[in-house]
């Protein structure tokens, strides 16, 4: 009476799991592209397209495609969030926070006006 697996059997075993490990992980360690703004905290259009496609502003991590940018959440108020970006890349046309946009007022304090 044999109390252990083949060889073979143990082995199919081993490597079914590897692969789902190496899916599971990759699914969620992949990064996001760069147009994705769906799920971005911050999200802000500028008036020239950005140098650097990524960034950090005001300790926010911002990836930018041609002229619209996106950015996760940070530890301070939009309006400085937005001047930091500003700063970066220069005029800022709309900023918003979770879809909020900025007021005008506030747009034209982001932009030093």
């Amino acid at each position: 009476m044999a109390l252990s697996t083949p060889l073979s059997s143990r082995t199919g075993v081993f490597v079914l799991a590897l692969v789902y490990t190496g899916l599971t992980f990759g699914a969620a360690i992949s990064p996001t592209p760069a147009s994705a703004t769906n799920g971005a905290y911050y999200t802000a259009e500028l008036a020239k397209p950005a140098g650097d496609a990524r960034t950090v502003a005001a300790g926010v991590a911002w990836s930018c495609e041609g002229t619209t940018c996106a950015g996760n959440k940070g530890m301070q108020r939009p309006l400085r969030v937005c001047r930091a970006l500003q700063r970066e890349f220069g005029e800022v046309i709309n900023f918003s926070t979770q879809g909020e946009a900025l007021s005008d007022e506030k747009l034209a304090q982001c932009n030093g006006k």
